[in-house]
């Protein structure tokens, strides 16, 4: 069975430069064995970035290590759950692209406030002329 997102739909890719996911496959796939239940695909701003490093987690940094190369403003990237929310909360929230967010993200996050950040862009862009 293929992974849903938050729709109910196939999981969609959330970014693949750089290349995310807990499981660096470019998606935001979740499973048991990932504590952080990096469900949520987000257009990182300056905003979440310094909001999360004021937080202690700094994610601009690169972690080679980790297989992590430091996020700049634009970039695609599976969040925890948690994180966002917090971020929500303090009011520094990034876009979220609802195709690529895990269902399990709605674990942690009500629908309607993804919703209320999403940046989605039609299968068909032609729609939006």
């Amino acid at each position: 069975m293929s992974e849903r997102n938050i729709l109910g739909d196939e999981l969609e890719p959330c970014g693949k430069d750089p290349l995310t996911g807990y499981y660096r496959t470019g998606c935001c796939e979740t499973g048991d064995d990932d504590p952080g239940n990096h469900s949520v695909c987000a257009v990182v701003t300056t905003e979440f970035l310094t909001q999360q490093r004021a937080m202690g987690n700094d994610l601009t940094t690169a972690r080679p290590e980790f297989g992590f190369p430091g996020l700049t403003p634009g970039d695609r990237w599976c969040v925890c759950a948690d994180r966002w929310l917090q971020a929500h909360e303090a009011g520094a929230a990034p876009p979220v692209v609802l195709a690529a967010t895990h269902e399990r993200a709605a674990e942690v996050i009500p629908l309607d406030v993804l919703r209320d950040h999403a940046v989605d862009v039609p299968a068909d862009p032609s729609s939006l002329l």
